[in-house]
């Protein structure tokens, strides 16, 4: 029971985050009562972290329903088992879609049309890994098992296919680092 109530106080957590990460970063945003009626980005991770929570106590049915839920209102796919920190900023969202197995960090940005998705049919982790503080462009595409480092920037329409460092800008299909900060 413990643990559940944990889960359920860092959920509000996550999503207090969510929120204030659009008051901080976008710049149309509105008061916070406006974000949250308003912003089709949070509503997505609000029904996201109640559908991982459902996910991560065996409810995958459920979760998967409520997760297809989202995606017919937002035009958001967000997979149950995805990991995603606080302070995700979904802007313009329609057609963002994230992997399984993907991970995503704190306070990162994605713009509309990004895809964190699977390269093959393999099993196990096949979605990519996003540090925190990462800029991803609209339309890009980041495949496969891959690592994209803290602070990194994805340009629009960039197809990546392999781990990005830190504090680095990545534009192209496929994608190539044109600019590492040291």
């Amino acid at each position: 029971m413990r643990e559940m109530i944990d889960c359920v106080k860092n959920m509000g957590i996550a999503i207090k985050k969510d929120v204030y990460a659009v008051k901080k970063r976008d710049p149309s945003s509105g008061s916070v009562f406006e974000i949250v009626v308003t912003s089709s980005g949070v509503h997505a991770l609000m029904l996201y972290r109640i559908s991982h929570l459902l996910n991560f106590y065996g409810h995958r049915l459920t979760a998967r329903l409520l997760s297809n839920i989202a995606r017919f209102f937002t035009g958001i796919e967000i997979h149950p088992a995805a990991c995603i920190a606080g302070g995700l900023l979904i802007d313009h969202g329609m057609g963002v879609v994230i992997g399984e197995t993907a991970v995503i960090g704190e306070d990162c940005t994605v713009f509309h049309g990004v895809t964190l998705g699977g390269n093959g049919k393999q099993r196990g982790k096949r979605h990519p890994t996003l540090g925190d503080r990462v800029f991803v462009g609209a339309g890009a595409k980041i495949l496969g098992n891959i690592e994209i480092g803290n602070g990194a920037k994805i340009g629009a329409n960039a197809v990546v296919l392999c781990n990005v460092p830190d504090n680095a800008t990545a534009v192209g299909g496929p994608a190539r680092v044109v600019k590492k900060l040291v």
